[in-house]
């Protein structure tokens, strides 16, 4: 089979072969027609009929996105002190167990280091296509203007010309992916600041400040003895110090770019520690994350990462002699510590942001009779296709027709076209045209009397919630299958040998 497939690449230039980690063979055409060519010669011509294929279903990409909150440009630092209710997919299985989970809220994550040496502030926010064609091109446009006033309300910048802003965005930015995303530094970490340093003693504990989760009391923990009361009392008041600078930072947060007062000897040195040693892992650490989202493992796309601040763990010495020699590092750290710790930060940030998909979506042209219009119409608006124009062509009674159509609704569009108007439709011309986001909440459950009404009860069952066909849901499964992953809708039974049969009573 594998030399068939090398045979089929050489002799067809518009064939690609890909091999997974999983041993899979992908073969990648240009269309469905060309890829039911390219299976029959493989079959007949390059490799022989003795082999039996197993061929799976057509494979269409997805990519992971996020949308705005309803009040998330309204006060910036009202939204970030914002004691809002969970979003769901943070409490169901399998996205609930993401690591970091519990450090992220309202796409803001707090990202620790492994060894609690640094904790990342990271925040995820919607980038549209236009602005990030203007941030590649490094050229404004008039078209991104209204989309650039709300990125601006929401990263709290004082600027009120679109022009402004986008020279502002050009300045911070760090850089900017092929895949629709970007990654900025917010003021105070160009500054620094927004970069803090916790000082720490040798024998106080060398960590940044890690709230931990309040875990209920068992019988036997409440009658502790007095000693360990007192080892309770002499941690608490040694994690004080990094407690009050995890106060700190998140305020210097929330102020935006209100920087007043000059930078302590401490933050000095953080902030040049973390330029000459760790800021290079920054693009690493984005392209890691932004690789495969948490939803279902696709690229991330139309994603702004925003770095707000840094802490890192510093020794103090107790002889000081006033310079940035009297704090050095606590905890060696290399650079791949930082790009894991960024890409566990930027998937805790958006799986607590709205989720969204997006879809690729073909551009299809092709002619039609009067006759077969409405045919036509019914096929592709039960496919989610939109028609962008319908022209007469000269001279003829012939209708041209251009419409766009998700990719995953194409297969089988030519055979169903054919047969629903009895030949009077064209066999359509398929291209490529753009990624559009699917407007729809894969976790939404109807909530509202009226909306139980509309849609139906609330069916507890896995992660199958309510009673309408959610597109979005389905293909986060689709995938989730196809990868391999744990899908919400499927029961895992844990020592099913354990299990018994209670017979009936009598």
């Amino acid at each position: 089979m594998e030399k068939g497939l090398a045979k089929l690449s050489l002799a067809d230039a518009a064939v690609d072969i890909i091999c997974t980690a999983k041993g899979e063979r992908i073969l990648a055409c240009l269309g469905e027609i060309h890829l039911e060519q390219s299976i029959i010669d493989l079959r007949n011509v390059y490799m022989g009929n003795d082999i039996e294929l197993r061929i799976s279903k057509p494979i269409v990409d997805f990519r992971e996105s996020t949308t705005w909150f309803h009040n998330e440009g309204d006060d910036f630092q009202q939204f970030y002190n914002l004691d809002s209710a969970p979003l769901r997919q943070t409490l169901i299985p399998p996205y609930c167990e993401e690591d970091g989970l519990l450090f992220a809220k309202n796409g803001r994550s707090r990202a620790i280091v492994s060894g609690r040496g640094i904790a990342l502030h990271i925040r995820a926010l919607p980038l549209s296509s236009q602005i990030h064609s203007c941030l590649k091109n490094k050229l404004f446009q008039e078209t991104c203007s209204d989309d650039l006033k709300e990125l601006a309300k929401a990263l709290n910048m004082k600027k009120d010309s679109p022009v402004e802003i986008f020279e502002k965005l050009i300045e911070l930015t760090a850089a900017v992916h092929e895949n629709g995303n970007a990654i900025i530094e917010s003021e105070g970490m160009r500054s620094g600041f927004c970069v803090k340093g916790v000082a720490c003693r040798p024998k106080e504990p060398k960590e940044v400040f890690v709230p931990k989760a309040a875990e209920p009391q068992s019988l036997a923990e409440t009658d502790t003895s007095k000693e360990e009361k007192l080892e309770e009392k002499e941690v608490a008041v040694k994690t004080n110090i990094a407690k009050e600078e995890y106060e700190d930072t998140k305020k210097r947060i929330s102020g935006g770019d209100m920087q007043n007062g000059e930078m302590s000897l401490k933050d000095s040195k953080t902030f040049n520690i973390w330029k000459n040693e760790f800021k290079g892992s920054l693009i690493g650490g984005f392209q890691s994350g932004c690789s495969s989202g948490p939803l279902c493992e696709e690229s991330v796309r139309g994603v702004l990462i925003v770095l707000e601040g840094v802490e890192i763990a510093l020794f103090e010495r107790r002889k000081k002699t006033g310079t940035e020699d009297d704090y050095r590092i606590a905890h060696p750290i290399t650079g791949g510590m930082v790009v894991a710790a960024l890409r566990t930060g930027i998937r805790t940030a958006l799986l607590t942001r709205p989720a969204r998909l997006m879809e690729g979506h073909l551009k299809l042209t092709l002619h039609s009779s009067l006759s077969g219009l409405g045919p036509l119409y019914e096929v592709l608006t039960k496919r989610r296709g939109k028609v962008l124009s319908d022209t007469m062509v000269e001279g003829t009674d012939l209708i041209s027709i251009e419409a766009t159509l998700p990719q995953f609704e194409s297969f089988g569009l030519t055979s169903e076209l054919m047969k629903k108007s009895s030949g009077e439709v064209t066999a359509p011309e398929l291209i490529f045209s753009s990624w559009e986001m699917l407007d729809e909440d894969p976790f939404w459950i109807p909530t509202s009397q009226e909306e139980r009404e509309d849609y139906g009860e609330i069916v507890v069952n896995g992660d199958i919630s309510t009673g309408i066909a959610n597109n979005a849901l389905k293909f986060i499964r689709l995938v989730r299958n196809r990868k391999g992953l744990i899908v919400d809708s499927h029961k895992i039974v844990v020592a099913a040998e354990k299990q018994r049969t209670l017979a009936r009573k009598k």
